[in-house]
């Protein structure tokens, strides 16, 4: 859930009960599964499905929100830093898959590159994640440098999983958006 919010989500505090809210977009409706299921599994009681034009925002109230995610505040995430907690830190630790596996499937993507070399076409595998905040971006470079799993930032706001293991290696942790 923290990496879905890192990538699409943000925290209302200005009204009475805070809401968090999940932006999904309606062309993976097992994402919205997945997003409702990690809202109920950490905090949520009742979990609330807003449709909008092309997505669906995952909310749930509750006054315990800002304490989970001390990441929000004012403006875009890309203009303020984002540090996790130490209790945060220790969690994607134990379970760094869980935290790149949201953070892929909320700004990344597993598509087939093509490349032509010396008249040959090479199709293979390959994930981009794009973002444009440092601090998340270092945060999903450090949750793959605990798997083991190789990547290169091909440009400040987007790093690449190429390497045939390492993309296996990913696929077991992200797994496909449904």
């Amino acid at each position: 859930m923290l990496g879905l919010y890192l990538g699409d989500g943000y925290l209302v505090t200005s009204t009475r009960v805070p809401v968090l809210r999940i932006s999904c977009s309606n062309a993976w409706p097992g994402l919205i599964d997945a997003c409702d299921d990690a809202m109920r599994a950490v905090m949520a009681s009742k979990v609330q499905r807003v449709q909008q034009q092309g997505c669906v925002n995952v909310q749930s109230y509750g006054m315990h929100w800002p304490c989970l995610i001390p990441q929000h505040g004012p403006g875009k995430k890309h203009e303020r830093a984002i540090v996790l907690t130490n209790w945060q830190r220790e969690i994607v630790e134990a379970q760094p898959g869980h935290f790149v596996r949201g953070l892929f499937h909320s700004d990344g993507a597993r598509f087939s590159n093509r490349v032509t070399v010396r008249g040959k076409e090479y199709v293979y595998p390959r994930y981009m994640f794009i973002n444009e905040s440092a601090d998340i971006m270092g945060l999903c470079q450090w949750a793959l440098d605990l798997l083991g799993i190789a990547w290169k930032m091909n440009r400040r706001n987007s790093l690449s999983v190429a390497r045939r293991e390492a993309v296996a290696a990913l696929d077991r942790h992200v797994g496909p958006k449904s």
